[in-house]
């Protein structure tokens, strides 16, 4: 059964993966594959997230939740994976409710930030489930640089939580100011 939750944790990375490469190609370049990748963007969305709740549901039935708690790599894991969640639901219901206003002016930016974001957060996750399954990744190097150490630490890093506060505090100005255009 181990197999089955990293086999289906492929999906939900690859549409992720897409996701992003769909947002830049929508958000910076012009002409007919802009407006394909913004015109497909919502299903790939809807289909990550169906992907990632099916992973996360076969995880949490493999393997037992004191388990899972009782090592910093799992709890890690398990975080990175449900922040992952959280921020691409927000890009689903963000590109699904503005439709093709979801790209025009500063809405673009909230995209690509969130979906910049949402990478990082998925690739720590899926390297954190390759480092628990015995399969390690230069990508773990990157994340010990940014003063995160996969084996034991289980916590933010205080300059993680500060760019977390000024990247929450510049979007929630840009919506304002965007509101204050539109009205």
């Amino acid at each position: 059964m181990t197999g089955t939750h990293a086999m289906l944790s492929h999906f939900p990375l690859g549409f992720w993966a897409l996701a992003t490469l769909m947002i830049l190609v929508g958000a910076f370049l012009p002409g007919r594959m802009a407006e394909l990748s913004r015109a497909a963007l919502l299903p790939v969305l809807v289909l990550s997230l169906l992907g990632a709740l099916a992973t996360l549901i076969i995880g949490f039935l493999i393997w037992p939740m004191a388990a899972n708690l009782a090592s910093p790599l799992a709890r890690n894991h398990i975080l990175m994976a449900l922040w992952s969640l959280g921020i691409f639901t927000m890009l689903t219901v963000l590109v699904w409710r503005a439709g093709e206003a979801a790209f025009d002016g500063a809405r673009r930016w909230v995209l690509v930030v969130l979906a910049l974001t949402g990478a990082l957060m998925f690739a720590s996750a899926g390297t954190l489930g390759g480092h628990l399954v015995g399969a390690t990744t230069a990508f773990s190097t990157v994340l010990g640089l940014m003063g995160w150490e996969v084996y034991t630490t289980f916590y933010s890093p205080l300059w993680v939580i500060a760019v977390m506060v000024i990247i929450g505090i510049a979007l929630g100005a840009l919506g304002i100011m965007s509101q204050r255009r539109a009205g």
